[in-house]
This record gives structure tokens, C-alpha cells and sequence, in this order.
């Protein structure tokens, strides 16, 4: 293995590890010989590999995954978990993050700025389980985060007209951390972070109608289990 996949660390600090590291040992527990994973993004997915990964070692499971992003494509590579793609396998269940989780269960995804193959993964899933810690959990949508819009480059003045068009009452060009420029997001477009006051339930395939947009972070009326890490006390 290339010794800087082997030497690959989880880039920031994980809050409430010792609640998410409960909650990926759980579903850890879920993986049956054989299965296909979807895997999402964020921190509780990455200790959920590490969990998967431990128990593919002791116990010989024969796995494979389909992973959201770059990122968790390269620690399935350094914990030695097989990758597939959608073109050979669908994924048997997937687990993944959120950023909020709202009344009915509906998400905002999107932080990391894998929304597309995220929402493409799920939706290609008979079986979703999100694990969020109890901060995400909130009374209305859009409370702490705003939505985000994957944009084409050049349809962003086109997208941001029409975006104001359905009630979005702030949108921003989202910057990257650590590079100069905007958020590159995992197809090469970039991403417009919108606030609504208002969110009714025809507005992501209202945002998604909008010629420009690659997919937006607003998951409504998927059949989704919430696994929630409790804090540690």
C-alpha cells in the first residue's frame, strides 16, 4: 500500500467520539457476509469503517463498498475494505451522516460537498440508515445550516436568480478552507450555500428543476432510519 494512504488521518477533530464510536460499532454489527455497502460521508461513517474493517479482519467477511467521496474511497483503501461502483453493484443498505435532521425525517446533507453521489447512493439503496449525533437533530429545517446547491460553474448567476425565485433569502458562494477560491465539490462544480425561511415540501425538486443545478443538499420524503450517538457523559 502507498505509504501515504497508509499514513491517512481523519483531517479535523471528532466531537462526541465516544457516543458516534457506540453508534458504528452498531453498525458495524449490521454487516453481513456478502453485503454491498453504500458508504457516506463524515466522521461517524469513518469510525464505522474503522469498526467494518475490524470486523472483516477477525472475521473474514467477504464486503465490498461504494464510498460517496475521495476521501472515504482512500480509507476503505488504508482499513483494506474492497470497492465497487454503481455500474457492477447496487448497494444492499448504506449508512451515512447529515447535517440536520428535521420533522419527518428530512435532511440537509451536504457539508462535504459530496451531495450528488450522496443523494445518488441513496437513492440507489433499498435500505438507509443516517447516524447523526443528538446536535443535529432540529424542530425545523434550515434552522442551523443552509441548503446546498451543486451549480455548474457557468450557470451560477442563472441558478442564483432563480434560487431567489422560490425564497431563498441568502445565498453564498461557498469557500474552500485551505486553498485559495470556492469549494470544489466531487464532480468539479461548485456550490451555493441558500437560506430559506421556509422550506415546503416541493422545493428540492423545485431547486433541482432549475437548469444549472447538479443536485441540491435537501433530502425530502426518503425512507430513512436515524441512528442517533448519545452523548457521553
Amino acid at each position: 500500500m502507498d505509504s501515504l494512504i497508509k499514513s491517512l488521518e481523519w483531517s479535523s477533530e471528532i466531537t462526541n467520539r465516544p457516543g458516534k464510536e457506540k453508534v458504528a460499532r452498531e453498525i458495524a454489527a449490521k454487516v453481513k457476509d456478502g453485503d454491498v455497502l453504500g458508504v457516506g460521508s463524515g466522521s461517524t461513517v469513518y469510525l464505522a469503517l474503522i469498526a467494518i474493517a475490524e470486523r472483516v479482519k477477525n472475521e473474514g467477511l467477504n464486503i465490498k463498498a461504494i464510498s460517496t467521496s475521495l476521501e472515504i474511497s482512500m480509507f476503505c483503501s488504508k482499513l483494506g475494505i474492497p470497492q465497487t461502483t454503481l455500474y457492477e453493484h447496487q448497494p444492499y443498505w448504506l449508512f451515512d451522516g447529515a447535517d440536520e435532521v428535521g420533522p419527518g425525517n428530512g435532511l440537509i446533507k451536504g457539508r462535504g460537498g459530496a451531495l450528488f453521489k450522496e443523494k445518488l447512493l441513496l437513492a440507489s439503496s433499498p435500505l438507509n440508515y443516517i447516524i447523526v449525533d443528538e446536535s443535529k437533530q432540529v424542530e425545523r429545517l434550515g434552522q442551523n445550516f443552509p441548503i446546498p446547491v451543486e451549480v455548474f460553474p457557468q450557470a451560477l448567476p442563472l441558478v442564483a436568480n432563480e434560487l431567489k425565485k422560490l425564497g431563498a433569502e441568502d445565498i453564498k458562494l461557498r469557500p474552500a478552507k485551505g486553498k485559495d477560491g470556492p469549494v470544489i465539490t466531487e464532480n468539479n462544480n461548485l456550490i451555493l450555500d441558500c437560506r430559506f425561511h421556509h422550506i415546503p415540501t416541493s422545493l428540492e425538486k423545485d431547486i433541482k428543476s432549475i437548469t444549472g443545478v447538479i443536485e441540491s443538499g435537501l433530502f425530502l420524503g426518503y425512507d430513512v432510519h436515524i441512528m442517533v450517538a448519545g452523548n457521553s457523559l
